[in-house]
């Protein structure tokens, strides 16, 4: 386990942590039972708050988004102490007044995924954890909130159907979606804060529109030219509005339940746990175990 702490982590590009204010930067290699996380975790201070940077990609974006190892990610970004991501994402947009360049703070999930691992608790213990609400508000209302301030138009509200890529969707996938009601458009944000939740950290994403899909007939069909080029021009407005947040973080108020998330979840007796078994889960469940033994 790394000696390296910090309190926030953001998960997304892999420039991200390349902006003014950050100091002390390091490069954290990590293992986990669930494997390597998708690149070095760079750590630094930014304004005196310890944050972790995880291209969520890998750097070079070499992973695709079904094999993203998400597991190690959070739990690599448990083990160092973060108790809050923030997610930055590109998606597509499903309603005309969620246009290009917009930022979108999601709070609904709709999961279309089907071939990504998306529990830690899959042996030993079993733990069904509240997703009703799977981002945190007082982390989501804060990044709308300052969103506004920096002159970025911005959504505060909004369902996010994710679907497994790394294909773009058809156009009758598309009008289905729309359909259903969903705003936005992605490939990562599940499982990722599905086992956000289930690690009790706190979660929030930052979804910036770079396209109107495909369901938008007068216009062109997303292309992944088009999205990387809006992305790009998202860029400074990610690292401007993560100036504005991470100090903010540690001022939130209000009774967040993500940090307990598993105080009722787990309906497995602890009776018969090996001790392999409980050091692997100590970061995650450690406080809710009779004994955790040392290495």
């Amino acid at each position: 386990m790394s000696s390296t702490k910090a309190t926030v982590g953001i998960i997304g590009g892999s420039g991200l942590y390349e902006m003014d204010g950050i100091s002390n930067l390091q490069s954290v290699e990590m293992d986990t039972p669930y494997g390597r996380p998708s690149d070095a975790i760079t750590v630094g201070s930014l304004d005196g708050v310890s944050v972790a940077f995880l291209p969520r990609h890998g750097r070079g974006h070499r992973i695709n988004p079904t094999n993203i190892p998400f597991r190690a990610n959070v739990y690599a970004l448990k083990t160092l102490g973060v108790r809050r991501i923030i997610s930055v994402s590109a998606v597509g947009s499903l309603k005309e007044e969620f246009a290009p360049m917009h930022l979108v703070v999601p709070d609904q999930l709709i999961d279309r995924t089907r071939s990504r691992e998306s529990t830690f608790f899959d042996e030993g213990l079993v733990a069904h954890v509240a997703l009703a609400d799977p981002y945190c508000p007082f982390v989501s209302r804060l990044i709308a909130d300052e969103a506004s301030q920096i002159g970025v138009t911005a959504h505060p509200a909004g369902a996010l159907v994710v679907i497994e890529g790394p294909a773009f969707s058809t156009r009758a996938e598309s009008f289905m979606y729309r359909s259903w009601g969903a705003d936005v458009i992605g490939m990562t944000a599940l499982p990722e804060a599905k086992l956000a939740r289930e690690a009790e950290i706190c979660y929030a994403t930052m979804a910036w529109v770079t396209d109107y899909d495909c369901w938008r007939t007068e216009t062109e069909a997303v292309t992944t030219e088009m999205v990387v080029q809006n992305l790009g021009r998202n860029v400074a407005a990610s690292k401007q509005l993560l100036r504005r947040v991470v100090p903010s973080l540690d001022a939130l108020s209000g009774d967040c339940a993500c940090a307990s998330a598993l105080e009722n979840a787990i309906i497995s007796s602890h009776a018969g746990l090996s001790d392999a078994y409980k050091r692997k889960m100590a970061p995650l469940v450690g406080k809710y175990l009779e004994s955790t033994p040392k290495e």
